[in-house]
């Protein structure tokens, strides 16, 4: 339609108005359901976005509060790829959330912007879980673990910490967050206005602040920001992550995908990743 209409207007002489891709990345980043973001939902959606060739360029709607640093990864290196391949320049606007894994993911853009209230940053690795042994011993209920290997059972929940294990993990908690550093120093580092030592440990900002700190390049949203750069006759093509089943449509989609019991604890993990950053 969009082509069709293009054309119409070259007949009459007129130019066709610029049009620009909106895909929407929002929710929890990892691979556990079929809700959140990852590199297997977005691939799709994303090639139909760059590979447009009407359209002048990408936004990209964030709305994150994190999770996976691999998928964050995965999906900023796509984005990349996508942008240099066919040449098309890439926005973020950040809503509510582009916090830790989707600030990575923000960072693929060419330019960010926020709204002033937005969460912007978090810039860190995190790592939670619960010791129940004493629960166990006072239940009565003995533990059994057999392994194969010195480390397979790291950090057990149910056996006492190891300060072995704790060393284990903040190595590996070190490196991710060195990773997520030098891709935020690639993408940004001659516009970061603060000290690495501020920026690079964990703390998140309003909108407004991240732009003093050189976080995110302007405030805003969307479509106001658009109609900016292209001119109030910008046509906005939003590109879906994936079609609506006839099950979505009548509102029973969580219940098809997972059980119940795995539903809940998804669910109360993204409730999670969200409360950290009181939203």
């Amino acid at each position: 339609m969009a082509n069709l209409r293009d054309s119409l207007e070259r007949l009459v002489g007129r130019e066709p108005a610029p049009r620009v891709a909106l895909l929407r990345l929002e929710g929890t980043i990892g691979t556990g359901s079929t809700r959140g973001l990852s590199i297997a939902r977005l691939a799709a959606p994303l090639a139909r976005a760059f590979e447009d060739k009407d359209c002048a360029a990408v936004a990209l709607v964030i709305n994150s509060p994190g999770g996976s640093p691999a998928q964050s990864a995965l999906i900023g290196s796509r984005i990349r790829r996508l942008a240099d391949e066919n040449k098309k320049p890439v926005y973020a606007y950040v809503e509510d959330a582009a916090a830790s894994g989707g600030y990575w993911i923000a960072c693929a853009a060419d330019e960010i912007v926020a709204e002033r209230n937005s969460i912007v940053g978090s810039i860190g690795v995190i790592a939670a879980s619960f010791g129940f042994e004493d629960a166990l011993r006072r239940l009565g209920i003995q533990r059994r673990l057999y392994t194969a290997g010195a480390r397979k059972s790291l950090l057990d929940p149910f056996g006492p910490e190891k300060p072995d294990d704790v060393r284990r993990l903040k190595d590996l908690q070190a490196e991710i967050h060195a990773n997520f550093i030098a891709w935020v120093n690639e993408r940004r580092g001659a516009k970061l206005a603060g000290h690495g030592a501020t920026l690079f440990d964990g703390a998140f900002w309003t909108g407004a602040a991240a732009l003093d700190l050189g976080l995110v390049d302007a405030l805003g949203d969307a479509r106001s920001d658009l109609r900016r750069r292209f001119g109030d006759k910008v046509r906005i093509r939003s590109v879906g992550t994936r079609a609506r089943s006839l099950r979505g449509l009548l509102g029973l989609e969580a219940a098809a995908d997972a059980p119940w019991p795995e539903s809940a604890l998804q669910s109360l993990e993204a409730r999670a990743l969200w409360a950290r950053y009181g939203l």
